[in-house]
């Protein structure tokens, strides 16, 4: 293991691997120092661009000098297999989420990485969201209440070409799912972070939007949670022109609404001297967001992902979103799924 910093290697070229890169090169005690792609024009362009080393072979790659980390940002249902090589070469995985596309593959993730020893971790980087820390505050202090609904939306659009001009988006076999599975997963893991177990779950699926598609590219879920709290999950890519992802937490004491990136009510009824600062703090303003472009963000809630591993691995800890806290969307979405498929609540 590196003493001074932990060298990061990429597996995959395309447009997410690039966030991580940069992702990388911004994080004190991270180093880029190789890419793999199966095309040697695709690595080589990466390499280029980043200051890293080039490879086509994986495990070669796996046995560089330098390499303790293995950053995989290939298609969802492609995630399994370059996992396990990494913990039979004694190297650590952060993963692009879904962490795999079924509880049952990201299962062998997990204990492959546990019988090697290493740290294997899911980029879930919205947990970064600073406007989101004082509503995890809030509920910690529970100045909600009785929390009685929370709720997630994604109402995103995705042209047509997105899916038609993808050789993986949109199929079952390497998307695992449609806007739940790839978009709204984020959000669904915010929800399942901040919220009790899911006691049960209805939901329906559609692909109205994009019906030559082979997954839902709309779906709506009503949940239980444990303690008697309702929830709501909706996620698209079918609403043009898309618009802002959503959370909303409600009790008998407070409601917050957080969209994107920013606080549209942070509302209690025991108020705080903190209250009017935190509404200022995050109040809401042009941002980034991957509403209608999935291109439309920056790195640094990645690069804050980046850090959070580095130092689970500097002190020896496990990762915050490690294996089994990543597959608990995953497990929901499954539920989902069933309930959809059968027309019985999960």
């Amino acid at each position: 293991m590196s003493t001074e910093k932990y060298g990061f290697a990429v597996l995959g070229t395309g447009l997410i691997a690039k966030f991580h890169a940069r992702a990388v090169l911004s994080t004190p005690g991270a180093s880029l120092v190789a890419v793999c792609s199966r095309s040697q024009e695709n690595a080589d362009n990466f390499a280029a661009s980043f200051g890293c080393t080039a490879y086509t072979c994986l495990e070669q790659m796996l046995q560089a000098p330098g390499v303790d980390v293995l950053m995989i940002a290939t298609p969802s249902g492609a995630h399994l297999e370059p996992a396990m090589a990494a913990a039979r070469a004694g190297v650590h995985v952060l993963c692009e989420k879904p962490l795999e596309i079924s509880v049952a593959r990201a299962g062998q993730m997990i204990a492959a990485h546990q019988a090697a020893g290493t740290q294997l971790g899911c980029l879930f980087q919205l947990r970064h969201i600073p406007a989101l820390q004082p509503v995890r505050h809030a509920i910690a202090s529970g100045r909600f209440g009785t929390i009685t609904h929370a709720a997630v939306y994604v109402p995103w659009w995705r042209e047509p070409a997105y899916y038609k001009e993808s050789c993986w988006h949109g199929t079952k076999a390497l998307d695992g799912g449609g806007a739940l599975m790839n978009q709204a997963i984020h959000m669904i893991d915010i929800l399942c972070s901040l919220m009790p177990p899911v006691k049960s779950v209805a939901a329906v699926i559609s692909s109205a939007g994009h019906p030559w598609i082979e997954v839902e590219d709309a779906a709506s879920a009503s949940l239980l949670f444990e303690g008697g709290a309702i929830g709501t999950i909706v996620g698209t890519t079918s609403s043009w022109p898309g618009r802002a992802r959503r959370l909303e937490i409600t009790g008998t004491d407070g409601t917050v609404v957080l969209e994107d990136d920013h606080l549209l009510m942070f509302e209690f009824k025991q108020k705080s001297a903190e209250d009017e600062q935190t509404r200022v703090l995050y109040s809401p303003r042009a941002t980034l967001s991957g509403a209608a472009a999935p291109g439309a963000m920056d790195h640094l809630n990645h690069a804050a992902c980046v850090g959070e591993f580095i130092k689970a691995l500097a002190e020896g800890e496990p990762y915050a979103v490690d294996g089994a806290e990543a597959c608990r969307s995953i497990a929901l979405i499954e539920r989902i799924y069933h309930s959809a498929a059968t027309r019985l609540p999960q």
